[in-house]
C-alpha cells in the first residue's frame, strides 16, 4: 500500500519536464540519470542505468532510454493529480510486457516521483515508505570490486580486494568469469576460463583472510553440471553466497543447483515485480534474493518483493552495481526492509563518484549512512555530470 500522505502530496505533473543525464564513468560504465522537473521548479531524480548490457555505444543506449522514458513520463503526466498510485497502475502493464529497458524506464520515473512526493512532504523517502516504522539509519555494504579490477587476473583481483578491505569494507564481491567463452567454444577453452575464475576467487580469499565475506557472481555463464563442479572447487573459499550460476528465471535449474551444493545462493537481479520473484521464492531456490530498484519496478515494488521473500524465510540483498542516485534510492527502500542483509556498492571504479551527488555519498567503515533530508536527500551534481557527459 502507498501511504496516504505520499498519495496526497504527490506533485501535479501536467507540465513536468523530463531530462536524461548520461555520464561516462569509464569505457565500460555509463550512468543514466533521470531528472523530473515540475512547473514550480521542484526536481525529482531517478536512475535508469544498465538496461542494455553492453549492447550499443553509450550514446546509443542513452537514445534508446530517452525513447522509453518519454512514454513513461507521458503516463506520469496523465496520472496527475493521482500521483504515484495512478502512475503505477497505468505504467505497470507496459513495464511488465516490454522487457528490461521498459521496466528500467518505468522504475526510474517511479523513483523520481517518490523523490518529489517526499520533498513536498518535507520528509525522507524512507519515512513515506515505512509509514512510521523503525528504519536502519546505516546499512551494511559490500564492495563490488569487479569493475575496479585491472588486470583481471587472480593477482589483480586479490590486490583490489585488499584495497577495499583497507577502505573499511567487510564484504567483497567479484565476477571473475566475465569474458566467458560462448557455449560453442572448444571444451579446453571453457575449462581454462573456469580455471582462471576459480583461481581468482581463491586468491581473493587468501588476500582478505577468513573474516571478510566473499561473494561470487557467475553472471549465468554455466550449465547445471558446471555450476555444481565450480561450487565444489570453491568450497575452500567459504563463500557468503554463490550468485546466479544460471539465469534466475530458470527456477528448476537454480533449485537443482541449490540442492546439490553446500554454498548459500543468491539471485534475481533483472527480475520484474513480485510476479517475477514469486517462483524463485516459492521454490526456495535461493537463500538471498536480489531485487534491483532500477529494474524491479522501483522503491515500492522492492518493499513488496522483500515482504514476499520474508514470508518464505529468505533474506534480501538489493542488487546495485550502479551510480549514486540508484544507491540513494536503494538505501531508502532497504532501510525499512526487516529481512535485509547487505546492499551493494560499485566500489573503486572512479575517484569522483561520491561527489557526483550533492551532498556527497557518505560511507563510514563499510556502512552507508541513510540521508535524513527531504526526498532522496541529495541530487545530481550537474556541474560534475556535465564535465563527464557523453
Amino acid at each position: 500500500m502507498l501511504s496516504r500522505r505520499a498519495f496526497l502530496l504527490a506533485p501535479t505533473l501536467m507540465s513536468a519536464q523530463t531530462r536524461l543525464w548520461a555520464v561516462r564513468a569509464t569505457p565500460r560504465t555509463v550512468w543514466l540519470f533521470v531528472q523530473l522537473r515540475t512547473s514550480d521548479g521542484l526536481e525529482g531524480w531517478g536512475e535508469a542505468s544498465d538496461a542494455f548490457g553492453f549492447a550499443g555505444t553509450g550514446k546509443e543506449q542513452a537514445q534508446r532510454m530517452e525513447t522509453e522514458l518519454a512514454a513513461f513520463a507521458a503516463l506520469a503526466r496523465e496520472s496527475s493529480p493521482g500521483g504515484i498510485a495512478a502512475y503505477l497502475k497505468k505504467g505497470r502493464p507496459r513495464a511488465s510486457r516490454e522487457g528490461l529497458p521498459a521496466a528500467t524506464a518505468y522504475s526510474a520515473i517511479e523513483q523520481a516521483l517518490w523523490d518529489l512526493a517526499a520533498q513536498r512532504a518535507g520528509r525522507p523517502i524512507h519515512a513515506l515508505l515505512g509509514r512510521g516504522r523503525p528504519h536502519h539509519q546505516s546499512l551494511a555494504v559490500y564492495a563490488n570490486i569487479n569493475r575496479a579490477t585491472q588486470p583481471r587476473t587472480p593477482a589483480g583481483f586479490a590486490a583490489t580486494a585488499r584495497r577495499a578491505v583497507a577502505d573499511g569494507f567487510e564484504a567483497v564481491k567479484l565476477a571473475p568469469f566475465d569474458g566467458f567463452p560462448p557455449r560453442t567454444a572448444p571444451p579446453p577453452e571453457i575449462a581454462r576460463a573456469i580455471d582462471s575464475g576459480v583461481a581468482a576467487v581463491l586468491a581473493v580469499r587468501e588476500a582478505v583472510g577468513p573474516s571478510v565475506q566473499v561473494m561470487v557472481d557467475c553472471h549465468s555463464f554455466f550449465t547445471v553440471e558446471e555450476s555444481r563442479q565450480v561450487a565444489g572447487r570453491l568450497e575452500p573459499a567459504k563463500l557468503a553466497w554463490y550468485e546466479e550460476p544460471v539465469p534466475p528465471g530458470h527456477t528448476a535449474e537454480t533449485a537443482a543447483i541449490h540442492r546439490a551444493i553446500p554454498q548459500r545462493m543468491a539471485g534475481g537481479e533483472v527480475l520484474f515485480g513480485v510476479e517475477g520473484f514469486r517462483p524463485l521464492c516459492a521454490a526456495r531456490a535461493v537463500d538471498v534474493i536480489m531485487p534491483d530498484v532500477k529494474h524491479c519496478g522501483g522503491l515500492r515494488e522492492m518493499g513488496r518483493i522483500a515482504a514476499l521473500a520474508r514470508s518464505h524465510g529468505l533474506e534480501v540483498s538489493p542488487h546495485n552495481p550502479s551510480g549514486p542516485i540508484s544507491t540513494l534510492a536503494t538505501a531508502h527502500a532497504a532501510s525499512v526492509i526487516p529481512n535485509l542483509r547487505l546492499i551493494e556498492l560499485q566500489w573503486g571504479e572512479i575517484p569522483w563518484r561520491a561527489e557526483l551527488v550533492n551532498p556527497p555519498e557518505r560511507f563510514e567503515r563499510g556502512q552507508f549512512l541513510v540521508p535524513s533530508g527531504p526526498g532522496l536527500g541529495a541530487r545530481l551534481n550537474e556541474a560534475l555530470a556535465r564535465r563527464f557527459a557523453l
